[in-house]
């Protein structure tokens, strides 16, 4: 089982559950933990080969169906019925997944820096991972990736994190990870639609330039689905601008939780 962490408030208080994206760990999320767990319950998770969650578990054909089956099982064995679902990165493919195969366990989706469409650009970056990542170190392409992605003064906190978090995991798991982005835009399309009917809150930095236009797009299809684009902020928004993004964030929970209250007294 995937290595996990609670902070639980009451029996009563609804359930978040926070999923990091590749080459981070539960960790990253240590700007947000004190205001979550004030009325809140927390749960933070590794996933397979991050954090203290084991390496190794990857079998011919793994997909993302299979990373949201292991989430799926730390919440039966913790008899979380529903909960709120927090990604970042490519933990948002992570959670939209969930969504997909448990809907009735997700109460809402934020997704913050979200991974919704790759372009030219993506593409270019991952094949170029792809191409390279058996004869180059995977922690120079790491780097040379935050470097991309987080490029500005400001997003250094946000690299170092991730770089740090990074250097924890060993080749072959990265290689694994970087695996899954093949052929994804087809993935991430049904996915899209499928989830629709889930109450979805994107947060995107301002500077996320790679990320940012594919979320645009899609929230203009969606009537469920509502973008907040944060200043002074890159992809990893919510190391970048954290009091914002948990302001954001417990706004929105709090607005579901009362939609829900009111429909089921209804």
């Amino acid at each position: 089982m995937l290595h996990y962490k609670t902070y639980i408030v009451s029996p009563d208080a609804p359930w978040v559950s926070f999923v990091h994206g590749a080459g981070g760990s539960s960790s990253i999320w240590y700007k947000q933990i004190r205001e979550f767990r004030k009325a809140h319950n927390v749960l933070l998770i590794d996933l397979r080969g991050h954090g203290k969650s084991a390496r190794g578990r990857w079998k011919k054909g793994d997909s993302f169906a299979h990373i949201a089956d292991e989430v799926k099982t730390v919440l039966d064995e913790l008899n979380i019925k529903r909960t709120h679902v927090i990604g970042m990165s490519l933990g948002t493919i992570v959670a939209q997944t969930m969504a997909e195969r448990f809907p009735e366990r997700v109460s809402s989706l934020i997704l913050g820096g979200a991974i919704i469409r790759l372009d030219i650009r993506t593409k270019l970056l991952l094949w170029t991972g792809r191409v390279t990542k058996r004869f180059i170190p995977y922690m120079l392409l790491y780097k040379l990736f935050a470097w991309i992605i987080m490029p500005k003064k400001r997003h250094e906190e946000s690299r170092s994190v991730f770089v740090n978090q990074a250097k924890k995991m060993c080749q072959k798991e990265f290689i694994k990870w970087f695996s899954l982005t093949k052929l994804i835009n087809p993935y991430l399309s049904r996915l899209q639609i499928k989830t629709n009917s889930i109450p979805t809150l994107f947060l995107m930095g301002v500077e996320d330039y790679l990320f940012m236009p594919p979320v645009e797009e899609v929230v203009k299809r969606n009537a469920e689905f509502k973008l907040i684009k944060i200043k002074d902020s890159g992809h990893v928004c919510n190391i970048d601008q954290p009091d914002v993004f948990n302001k954001l964030s417990i706004d929105f929970i709090t607005t579901i939780q009362s939609k829900r209250a009111i429909t089921l007294t209804g």
